[in-house]
């Protein structure tokens, strides 16, 4: 279970300034379909598969009144038979003053884990309500939520998706085997033919379509530009990558242990630990002397393995630990590769506190001082108790979905099949045969799970060529794996993804050409 929760997308975020808004049910404009019953772990209730319940809302957006219609729904999963085997819950907001929809751009959002549910950046980040935290991230009670003035509604539909057995999505069919569902490559070509559905559906074939993924969800979304690319024949123009993972780009030993160092400096400067000429430098200032460290002399030294002399060895260390705040004697005990837990474990360890994985301005506090990893997340702990009252609240009181099931933070997915598959590739494949597709990378300086500079590292590499880089870009932001976890962030990565939405969307009669 730790794992599972350890490899995960999720955010959180507030605004102190604007009131919490009392929840009220809204009217059911429309069900269909009938119940079924469902498999393990939920065997005495009931999903059903194919249906969907409508109500209305508004907010205000860069003070504009922005009315949309929000659907829950589920739509069915089927085998190769045509038969229900399983069922995707979803939230879709569709923003109802537009007429016409082919000009009106909609983003498909996806967590990760694999395993989490789409609550994370539906709750915290680009949807209409945000959870009732305080404007660094942390929990308030009583528990609740409000509306998003920087929900980016106003420029674009959202369709918040849980995967099979995350939120309210289940399987239906006990006999169908898991691996349809569980694996890397079963997971992309499902969620592929569930797209396409919604997108007959819902009358969207015409619409600018992007996807957005946090974490593992980097991971679904490149792979499904491709898969929708190449065997649905529907074209993306954009792919939004939250906090992504490694994408199947391999590091080995050594170029893991270098990579990781800048993501160590952000994190000793946030809690002060560095010297004070070091501390005196605004973050954005810092760190690039911290990258250039890293690919100019660390990542040469850490390839000459246990062939680097003794004085080469001496002179980095101590250059690892100015910039990092752990002492050179660590780096010379762990042969320049202190790993992630330890450094969890080690920064702050003379003050009886641990730092977050997921993001580090967290301190959590264990048993013992000694050890060589913290004995729990404390980002974790926070951010569960703040997610998961508003999200049974908001879903089942206001948009009046009505069920006895558990909407699953964390639902049962494993054992997950790791595919040895380069989604990077997929992605880089899907740009060179779209020259309309765009790729816009966010990352939290203090993300300790999926690293600011392994991210850009990632698109350093994603396309050895070169060819496709004008049309990647990314940016960072002062928080951790949910960069809108801070009420500043959550502002400015909303206008980030305004900018790359208008920037993405080709002019009238713009054709895709080189």
């Amino acid at each position: 279970m730790k794992k599972t929760l350890l490899l995960f997308a999720l955010g959180i975020i507030s605004i102190s300034s604007f009131s919490q808004k009392k929840v009220s049910p809204a009217t059911p404009t429309s069900t269909e379909a009938k119940p079924a019953k469902v498999s393990v772990p939920d065997a005495s209730r009931t999903l059903n598969p194919d249906m969907k319940q409508e109500s209305k809302g508004e907010i205000t957006v860069k003070g504009q009144k922005v009315p949309y219609t929000a659907t829950v729904g589920t739509i069915p999963v089927w085998d190769e038979d045509g038969k229900i085997v399983a069922s995707c819950f979803y939230t879709y907001y569709e923003r109802s003053d537009v007429s016409d929809k082919a000009k009106r751009p909609i983003i498909f959002s996806f967590n990760g884990g694999p395993g989490t549910a789409s609550v994370w950046m539906h709750m915290a980040y680009t949807g209409p309500k945000i959870l009732n935290i305080d404007d660094e991230g942390y929990p308030l009670q009583p528990y609740g939520y409000k509306d998003n003035p920087y929900s980016i509604l106003d420029v674009a539909d959202i369709i918040f998706i849980d995967p099979v057995n995350t939120g309210f999505s289940r399987i239906i069919d006990k006999d169908a085997p898991k691996s349809m569902f569980f694996g890397v490559k079963a997971d992309i070509k499902y969620l592929a033919d569930w797209l396409n559905t919604f997108v007959s559906r819902s009358n969207r074939w015409a619409s600018p379509k992007y996807l957005i993924g946090e974490s593992y969800g980097t991971t679904r979304v490149s792979g499904l530009a491709l898969e929708l690319q190449n065997s649905h024949w529907m074209y993306l123009n954009g792919v939004i990558l939250v906090s992504p993972t490694d994408l199947g780009i391999g590091r080995d030993e050594a170029n893991a242990a270098a990579l990781r160092i800048p993501y160590f400096a952000a994190t000793a400067w946030y809690h002060k630990t560095l010297e004070p000429g070091l501390q005196s430098k605004d973050l954005e200032a810092f760190l690039p002397e911290v990258e250039e460290f890293t690919i100019e002399e660390l990542l040469p030294a850490m390839a000459k393995g246990g062939f680097i002399t003794e004085s080469e060895k001496k002179t980095v260390a101590a250059k690892m630990a100015k910039y990092t705040g752990i002492s050179e004697k660590v780096y010379l005990q762990n042969n320049l590769d202190v790993s992630v837990n330890l450094f969890w474990k080690e920064l702050l360890r003379d003050q009886g506190f641990t730092i977050g994985r997921l993001d580090s301005r967290f301190k959590g506090i264990d048993s013992k001082d000694a050890g060589e990893r913290p004995e729990f997340n404390a980002e974790l702990s926070s951010w569960l108790h703040s997610f998961t009252p508003p999200i049974n609240m908001y879903l089942r009181e206001e948009l009046n979905f009505k069920t006895d099931l558990r909407y699953f933070m964390f639902g049962p997915v494993h054992p997950w099949q790791r595919d040895e598959v380069n989604v990077a590739e997929n992605l880089r494949a899907a740009m060179a045969a779209n020259p309309y597709l765009k790729v816009l990378n966010q990352s939290g300086y203090y993300d300790g799970a999926c690293d600011y500079f392994n991210a850009k590292y990632n698109l350093w590499h994603m396309d050895p060529s070169g060819k496709t880089k004008e049309r990647m870009s990314w940016k960072g932001y002062r928080s951790g794996h949910m960069m809108y976890l801070r009420k500043e962030d959550l502002q400015k990565a909303n206008e980030d993804l305004r900018e790359f939405i208008k920037n993405s969307t080709p002019a009238p009669n713009q054709p895709a050409k080189y």
